[in-house]
Order: C-alpha cells, then structure tokens, then sequence
C-alpha cells in the first residue's frame, strides 16, 4: 500500500508580537472621528455673513412693515402715532374699500392695466428673450457676434436714458397717450436675451440637437419640442426680471401718457401723492400708502409661485 504525498503549501507569515489580532467572535471598536476644530477665523467670517445676512433682510422688510402697519390706521393716526405702531383702532378693512372706490374705482383700472404692461409684455418678452439667445447660442448666421455685441450694449444703457427717445419715436407713430406707447418698448429686453444665450449654452446639449436633426425635425420643431422646455428655468427667470421692470416702471409712462385711464399703478400712486402733498388733501395720502401695500401683493405672489422652477433641472435624462 502505497502513500500519497500532500501538496506542499506555503506556511502562512507569521504575525509579529506587537500587532495585536482580533479575538475570534469579537467584532473591531469602530473608529471615533474627531470634528474638525474651526479657527476663530472661520467663526468671524461666518459670523460677519450672517450679520450682512441680517441687514439685508432688515433692510427688505423694514418698507413692508411700515407699509403693512400705516394701511392698517386712520389718517389722524397716520401723522399722529409712530410709523411703526399700531393705531388706537384697526382700519384696514375700511382703507381697502375706500381704495377701490376712489375717483369712481380708477385704482382697480390701474392693475388692470399694470397686469397687462407687466404680465403680458413680460410673457412676450421672455418668450422673444429665450428664442434670440437660443439662436446666439446654436445658430450659425452671418453677422452673429456683432448683433450680440449690439445686444450687450444695450444692456449697458439704462432705460431713463431712453425714455425721451422711446418717446419721440412714439409721437412720429402716432402711439403717445396710447396703450401701445408703453407695452411696446416693454417687449424688448437685451438683458433677458444674454441670459438666455448663457442658459441655452448650460442646459442644451449639442447631442440632443443633432439627434432631434437626424430623426428630421426642423428647427422650430426642435426648438419648441426639445430646447424651449430643457431653458424653462431661463424663461421663468426671465420673466421675472421683466415682469418686476415693467411692473415697477415710471419714467416711460410719465413721459408717454396723459390720460389717468392708461396709468399704471405706479404712476396713479404718484398722482395721490402729489395731490396731497400740493394741494392740501391728506386722504390722498392714505390711498397712497394703502395702494401701495396692494401694489406689492402681485409681486410677491408671481415670486412665491414661480420661485419652484428655478433650480429644476429640466436636462435629466434628456441624454440617453
């Protein structure tokens, strides 16, 4: 009978004397992270921050407070109490209605009109804005970093400056003293049209459009369907930033309207205001005040309903 031979292993290394091993059945004591210890730079810096943080939003929220209080008081506790303080009693309710009713309801013509300068010329101008930076952006054409180049210089120019010339221009058309002398120029936003160009070369892919031209879509197929929804934070971004120019405009519809039915809310609060401060009529200093706590309400509301869609990203799985 014959012996088989085992296979000759390596012998395992042995383990040196001062590594301690494991105890079978014994799991190893997690190790405990340390938190960083922060300078005392780090604390100032961040503790600077947050003051400028604060006095920001000091400065923000002082203006709505006072206006939020002083719509609230009567007229002889308006020039007679604290700006910053209650009244003997609550007249917000009563201001309101008078509000609405004064000089037959014109306040509620003048909305109507700012939603219409603001919401509908800030919806076209957004919608012209993203379609000319889209073009910028993507579009081989002659001529086409100069005509940005003219676009930026007229972000350069602020719009007081061309309010007399927007208002020459409208007296040769005809368009003075009409509703289309102040929606007009409101469609043409060369800031929104930079910005656009910026979110078209962040959030297109190039793929996605040569993809969409080799299945045989058009241009303005592509954009509507594959570019406009992945640039809908630009748009919204946009329109808010128009929205907030136009509806906060005053020199151009000064310089452009003479019929009270055609104001803005803007320029009828300044009417109010210098009513009561040249000829003698305080009440139309309360309407002021109250009318613009309402003027700021569609602001506010516009930005917490649309403030959702900025940071979407609209290019998820838009590359497969």
């Amino acid at each position: 009978m014959t012996e088989t031979s085992t296979l000759d292993t390596p012998a395992p290394a042995p383990t040196p004397a001062h590594v301690s091993q494991p105890s079978p059945g014994r799991r190893p004591a997690p190790r405990r992270h340390k938190s960083p210890v922060r300078s005392p730079s780090v604390l100032l810096s961040r503790a600077g921050v947050t003051a400028m943080l604060g006095l920001a939003t000091l400065y923000t929220l002082l203006p709505l407070t006072w206006l939020l209080l002083s719509s609230t008081k009567s007229r002889e506790d308006l020039f007679g109490t604290n700006g910053f303080a209650l009244g003997d009693e609550i007249h917000l309710a009563g201001n309101l209605g008078h509000l609405f009713s004064a000089d037959g309801g014109v306040y509620v013509r003048w909305l109507v009109n700012t939603v219409l300068y603001a919401g509908v010329g800030a919806l076209l101008a957004a919608v012209f804005g993203v379609a000319a930076g889209y073009a910028f952006d993507k579009l081989a054409f002659p001529g086409k970093e100069r005509l940005f180049a003219l676009v930026l210089l007229g972000v350069m120019v602020p719009g007081t400056a061309m309010a007399i010339p927007l208002y020459l221009l409208a007296a040769e058309a005809g368009l003075v003293n009409t509703f289309w002398g102040v929606f007009l120029p409101g469609l043409v936003f060369p800031f929104g049209v930079y910005l656009a160009r910026v979110f078209s070369a962040s959030y297109v892919p190039d793929e996605v459009l040569e993809a969409a031209r080799m299945d045989g879509a058009g241009e303005f197929r592509i954009f509507c369907r594959v570019a406009f929804p992945m640039i809908a934070p630009g748009f919204v971004t946009i329109f808010l930033f128009q929205f907030t120019q136009i509806w906060n405009s005053f020199f151009l519809p000064l310089v452009m309207l003479s019929d009270q039915d055609l104001y803005p809310v803007n320029l009828g609060l300044y009417v109010w205001y210098s009513s009561a401060l040249s000829q003698g009529h305080p009440e139309d200093y309360l309407l002021a005040v109250v009318g613009s706590l309402v003027s700021v309400a569609p602001l506010i509301a516009v930005f917490l309903m649309l403030q959702r869609f900025w940071k979407s990203g609209m290019t998820a799985g838009a590359v497969k």
